[in-house]
């Protein structure tokens, strides 16, 4: 009998030897592989932060054995979420300032900003997120109040879409901003010839040149606190829209020394002096980082009126919104992008803006191969204007955007406007691929609310019945694609991440949801048990 059990032991443990040895085993998952056939499988093995093995339970458990294993039974795996449009950055600096988010009414705002100051006794106070749609008076804001309140402390109060401010007079006169003052490319709101505090676009840089500039400890302390937000809620990777070359440097410097795990897709903010600099370094790329893209501002937003119209606003005569830079500098700009090895990738909201950028794209692509470069927002659109993204370029779009502004979209644009806007299924269906983000801190950072908006086109409340313009939704199996392998592919990423196969980096989810048959309604509040970048867990 001993020598049975001695036998025995032996063979197992030479068994157990002729294992491959892996980092990390998933078993007993259903595991959605988000390959080319959107196949399921049940397990696999990671080594070196790589997928080295994917299929069954027995099959996977028969070949490897690893260090840490995990049981993950009735539990579901996905790819790491991309967020394909978003300001990481931005989010962490957010952070430290006033949250304005939410608020009901501009008395709402005054009332947290007094709260903020109270509490941190600031020389310089800054906040974001106030949305007038969101108030009974829908109108902007006047300076007058924050005069009151803080006559001797400069106040800079940006929209929630980042394309308008609200300063008031101290901020005002250190900008230098009079009622007199004019930069093209955007308005400084005057009424009975004095300014409002109002400031919409290109002049914002006037009062932005004067806040002053957070210290290095600051910008890494915003970087972290973003990451640990994007972990909890299973975002693996990052495409940052618009950084300047500190931050780049910033962010490669506390990945290289493993302070930030995050994946960021870099796209850098198109300024001349950014765009000679990059195209002449040409195309950056780590385990972690990859620098490849320009991000161009086409215009400015819909709620503050700023998005380039072919036609006026339509609760506003005679105001068309503003490009923020001329014809012959859009095309300038972009012939020299495309004798690069970069991406162009434009904000463009107004249907105006987007027929000057698609056109100018087609036009300095001739000849020129597999870009994919992107426009991000194509909010409103010109029927015939679908067509371009048929010639391999990219909508890069945020699906919770059409449910935050089908409250007052079509008073902007009208009836008929309106039928062309927000249009995802149409772009996806002349595209073939389409990439989702949420352009946080102006949406929520939660990519589960990014999965319902582009399924259901309600709001949390259920709104409307049968959902905006449900035409235009997106099926829950393009949906996951638009957040992973479709927004891989829009950053040249798809052979290293946005699918669970073999030789791509293990970024990945752990859910106890299925996100493909869960109630619709309950999606937006699913959150990940567990998530991993590279093999390692991070959340």
């Amino acid at each position: 009998m001993k020598k049975n059990i001695l036998f025995f032991f032996l063979i197992s443990q030479f068994l157990l030897a002729q294992k491959q040895k892996a980092d990390l085993i998933i078993t007993k998952a259903t595991i959605y592989t988000v390959n080319k056939d959107f196949s399921k499988a049940e397990a696999m093995a990671v080594k070196n932060g790589k997928i080295i093995a994917i299929g069954t339970t027995s099959e996977i458990q028969k070949k490897y054995q690893a260090t840490k294993n995990i049981d993950a039974s009735d539990k579901y795996v996905y790819p790491g979420f991309y967020d394909a449009h978003a300001h990481f950055y931005s989010f962490g600096l957010n952070l430290q300032k006033v949250d304005l988010r939410g608020t009901k009414s501009y008395q709402e705002v005054l009332d947290r900003v007094v709260k903020f100051q109270k509490e941190n006794n600031t020389d310089f106070i800054t906040g974001r997120g106030w949305d007038q749609n969101d108030w009974t008076v829908k109108e902007f804001p006047t300076k007058a109040e924050l005069d009151k309140l803080f006559p001797n402390i400069p106040v800079v109060l940006t929209r929630i879409d980042g394309h308008a401010l609200l300063a008031n007079s101290k901020a005002l006169e250190l900008a230098k901003i009079s009622a007199t003052t004019k930069v093209e490319g955007g308005e400084i709101q005057v009424i009975n010839g004095e300014t409002t505090g109002i400031v919409v676009d290109n002049p914002m840089d006037l009062v932005y040149n004067i806040i002053p500039k957070p210290k290095v400890e600051t910008q890494i302390k915003a970087l972290k606190d973003a990451e640990k937000v994007m972990f909890d809620y299973g975002l693996t990777t990052i495409n940052e829209a618009g950084l300047e070359k500190d931050i780049i440097d910033l962010i490669d410097t506390l990945q290289q020394r493993k302070e930030l795990k995050i994946n960021v897709y870099a796209m850098v903010m198109a300024s001349q002096e950014n765009v000679d600099l990059y195209t002449q370094l040409g195309p950056y790329q780590t385990d972690n980082l990859n620098v490849r893209s320009f991000k161009f501002m086409g215009d400015g937003a819909l709620g503050s009126r700023g998005a380039c119209l072919h036609k006026p606003y339509s609760d506003r005569p005679s105001h068309y919104g503003a490009l923020l830079s001329s014809v012959e500098d859009i095309k300038r700009i972009a012939k020299q992008i495309a004798g690069s090895d970069y991406q162009m990738n434009s904000h463009a909201i107004g249907d105006s803006t987007n027929t000057v950028l698609l056109n100018i794209y087609k036009d300095v692509l001739k000849g020129k191969e597999n870009r994919r470069w992107k426009i991000e927002h194509a909010q409103i659109m010109q029927e015939k204007d679908f067509d371009s993204f048929s010639l391999n370029i990219i909508p890069s779009v945020q699906p919770t955007h059409a449910t935050s502004d089908m409250y007052w979209a079509e008073e902007r644009v009208g009836k008929e406007r309106i039928k062309h806007s927000y249009a995802y299924k149409k772009m996806l269906d002349k595209a073939g691929i389409i990439a989702l983000g949420t352009d946080f801190p102006i949406e929520e950072v939660n990519p589960m609310l990014t999965f319902y908006a582009a399924v259901a086109r309600k709001d949390l409340k259920n709104y409307p019945e049968g959902g905006f313009q449900p035409e235009n939704a997106l099926s829950r199996e393009e949906t996951l694609k638009g957040m992973t392998i479709w927004a891989a592919y829009s950053n040249f990423e798809e052979n290293e991440k946005g699918s669970l196969e073999v030789g791509k980096w293990a970024d990945f989810t752990i859910f106890d949801n299925d996100l493909l048959t869960e109630d619709i309604d309950a999606i937006p509040y699913v959150k990940p048990v567990n998530t991993f970048i590279k093999g390692i867990q991070v959340k």
